[in-house]
């Protein structure tokens, strides 16, 4: 009974959180870490920055991986699915929804005026989450300077997966300066076991070839999908540009993962079946690589030389949400009405932090719209 219990107290959970999970990954993992982290206490915020910083060395959408690790973490290998299917359903039902109306019609609907208030309180809700992450993360001195190195370098250009990467290995480095020779052959020896059985583990099945590809080979932002739908179906003649870029559009503005854009181009190459293969290729990977990877943190913690790694991976992880949310800082706010919505939301989610973030979503969507209006 108390299994049951857990699993549809996941279910609400993460069902809820799809329903207003807009603005990105870093977004929808300061709401999980709300949820899971402050109010509900299933995971202590050093583990959660250890599952970050693990989501962020595996290909796939980062904050659907999330929501996996913290259903596995609370009910096993089938809190795992319940949580990733239901932070997944609701951008899966409501792009299906888009893609049928764009299949008729041929155009999107114009939703821009509820979205002009959503990503200023984004921005806020990924600040409310950053300060108890960074809080834990930075441990010494040395963490604290790999992550301002990792700033600097993201917003020079540099790839967030090579600068977390690099970080990393820093940190591996500047341990074994610490504790130079001591014996280390073996942890390489099981940690590169470990790479090669999750590498083997990639299932290639023909019927969703393509977007099981890109699930497991998905690095980055939608820009990153972008290019990889571009080359394996524009390219091909399998799709036009114009649905492709209307694809992802669908992808960002709706709530949950941008990987939801599969869906929508799925239906449109054979409909609904079209839209649930595509929507079960993409995703597979990442249920796949999540049950891999969370049985192995804990004993890679336990190891000296991969807790340096780990710690500087998620003081990179850190500094990526601060550079994501500078970015989405110039984006959002514009003018004064976007600037007095980013104010009312850093007081709400700083001083009243028993407010749901849902509420605080809804409201600057319809305070966003309401100020169209003067």
């Amino acid at each position: 009974m108390r299994q049951i219990h857990d699993l549809a107290e996941i279910a609400r959970l993460f069902f809820r959180m799809g329903c207003i999970a807009f603005g990105g990954p870093a977004a929808h993992i300061a709401l999980m870490e709300v949820e899971v982290v402050r109010k509900r206490n299933w995971i202590s915020h050093a583990h959660f920055l250890d599952l970050i910083g693990a989501t962020n060395l595996i290909p796939g959408p980062n904050s659907t991986e999330m929501a996996m690790h913290c259903g596995q973490e609370r009910a096993g290998w089938k809190g795992l699915v319940v949580a990733g299917v239901c932070f997944i359903f609701p951008s899966v039902v409501i792009t299906s929804g888009f893609a049928w109306l764009y299949q008729l019609y041929g155009n999107l609907p114009q939703v821009q005026p509820f979205l002009y208030g959503i990503n200023a309180a984004v921005v806020a809700l990924i600040v409310s989450a950053l300060i108890p992450l960074a809080k834990k993360a930075v441990k010494s001195t040395e963490l604290a300077m790999l992550g301002v190195a990792t700033i600097v370098a993201c917003l020079s250009g540099v790839n967030e997966l090579a600068a977390l990467f690099g970080c990393g290995f820093v940190g591996v480095l500047l341990y074994l300066v610490k504790t130079y020779g001591r014996n280390r052959t073996n942890l390489f020896s099981g940690v590169l076991m470990q790479i090669l059985a999750m590498t083997a583990s990639e299932m290639n099945l023909a019927i969703f070839r393509v977007f099981f590809k890109v699930g497991c080979l998905l690095y980055g932002s939608g820009y990153v999908l972008f290019a990889f739908l571009d080359a394996e179906l524009v390219q091909t003649h399998v799709l036009s540009r114009t649905v492709l870029t209307d694809a992802i559009a669908v992808g960002q503005f709706t709530p949950g993962p941008v990987l939801s854009s599969a869906t929508f181009i799925g239906w449109q190459l054979n409909s609904l079946s079209g839209a649930l293969t595509a929507t079960v290729g993409v995703f597979l990977p990442s249920f796949l690589f999540v049950a891999l990877l969370n049985p192995l943190l804990p004993r890679l913690r336990k190891s000296k030389l991969m807790s340096a790694f780990l710690d500087a991976v998620n003081v990179a992880s850190v500094a990526v949400i601060v550079v994501v949310c500078l970015r989405m800082g110039q984006i959002a706010i514009v003018d004064w009405r976007t600037g007095l919505i980013l104010a009312l939301s850093l007081v709400f989610v700083l001083r009243f932090k028993s407010v749901n973030a849902m509420w605080i979503v809804v409201g600057s969507s319809l305070l966003g719209y309401l100020l169209t209006l003067v």
